[in-house]
C-alpha cells in the first residue's frame, strides 16, 4: 500500500471515530427518559365508510343518568373539551363554539361559529335545539350520530362520564332550566 491509501483510510477511520465519539457523547448529555405517563391523548375515531353504521343506542334515559351525576366530575371530563370548545361567559369560539348555555340552545346557532354542512342539515335550519337527550346521544360518538361533522371527538362511551360532563354543561349557564325528571315516562 502506498503513503495516500494509507492518509486516506487512516481520515476516514479517524472521522468515524470522531462522529461516534460526539455521538456517545451527545447521547450521554442530553438523554431523556420517556414519560411514564403520556399527556392527554387525543383519540380520534375514523368515518365510517358511506352508509356506514348507525350511531349506538343510548341504553339508560339520560334523566335517571343525570340523578346521579356530579357536576364537578363533569367539570373534570369537560377537561378533554377544552382543547376545542371554551365553556365561559362570552369566551371565544376555539376549533369548536363556545359551550357557555348550549343545553337547550338552538343546534348550530352559535353567533360567528362556521358549522359543517352536516350539523347545519342536522339542526334543520335552528329547529332542533341541544335537549339533555340529544346532547347524551351526540356525546356517545358524534361522527357516528351525525356522519361528516367536523368535529374529530370519538365520544364517551361511559353513561355516567356523559351524564356527568352534560350536567356540568347545564350549570353553564345565566339561569339554567329544570333537569328532566327521572320518574317521567320515557319516549
Amino acid at each position: 500500500m502506498n503513503s495516500y491509501v494509507n492518509t486516506a483510510v487512516g481520515a476516514l477511520l479517524g472521522t468515524i471515530f470522531v462522529l461516534m465519539s460526539v455521538s456517545i457523547a451527545s447521547e450521554g448529555i442530553f438523554h431523556s427518559e420517556a414519560p411514564e405517563k403520556e399527556g392527554f391523548a387525543i383519540v380520534a375515531e375514523e368515518a365510517p365508510a358511506a352508509g356506514g353504521e348507525a350511531a349506538p343506542a343510548v341504553a339508560v334515559p339520560i334523566a335517571q343518568l343525570l340523578a346521579s351525576a356530579d357536576a364537578k366530575a363533569g367539570e373534570t371530563v369537560f377537561k378533554k373539551c377544552q382543547a376545542c370548545h371554551d365553556g365561559t361567559k362570552g369566551g371565544p369560539n376555539k376549533v369548536g363554539p363556545n359551550l357557555f348555555g348550549v343545553v337547550d340552545r338552538p343546534i348550530a346557532s352559535h353567533a360567528g361559529f362556521a358549522y359543517s354542512a352536516p350539523m347545519k342539515d342536522f339542526s334543520k335550519g335552528g329547529s332542533e335545539k341541544w335537549t339533555f337527550e340529544y346532547l347524551n346521544k351526540f356525546l356517545l360518538a358524534p361522527k357516528k350520530d351525525i356522519p361528516g361533522t367536523a368535529m374529530g371527538f370519538a365520544g364517551l362511551a361511559k353513561d355516567q362520564e356523559r351524564a356527568n360532563v352534560i350536567l356540568y354543561l347545564h350549570t353553564l349557564a345565566d339561569s339554567p332550566g329544570p333537569l328532566p325528571d327521572p320518574n317521567a315516562a320515557t319516549q
